[in-house]
């Protein structure tokens, strides 16, 4: 029986206990292939979430983890949402060079 939806905790976790670079396809993989890798990015752009949402299912584990830790021990959390270039996909309305005039 294959999982018909990825849902925030699922997706939240993967993201959590991830060392290293993730993406729809690792999420799959792990998932033995019971969730379609092209069925996440559809499920993500079909919510409206915000940074708040993501960051109630995160803070408990974040301040477990802070908990564990010495005062004079630094960690940082980065989230990044760019966008990686894949050579087989080509430019049209969506995918593109897209600059970050914020920096």
């Amino acid at each position: 029986m294959g999982m018909e939806t990825c849902t925030l905790d699922l997706y939240t976790h993967y993201l959590l206990s991830s060392t290293g670079p993730t993406t729809a396809t690792g999420l799959s993989r792990l998932l033995d292939g019971t969730l379609s890798h092209d069925h996440i990015p559809r499920w993500l752009s079909s919510a409206a979430w915000g940074s708040a949402d993501i960051w109630r299912q995160a803070k408990p584990l974040i301040r477990q983890a802070e908990a564990q830790r010495l005062a004079e021990e630094f960690a940082v959390l980065i989230v990044d949402d760019f966008i990686l270039e894949k050579a087989h996909t080509d430019a049209n309305e969506v995918i593109g060079t897209h600059w970050d005039h914020g920096q």
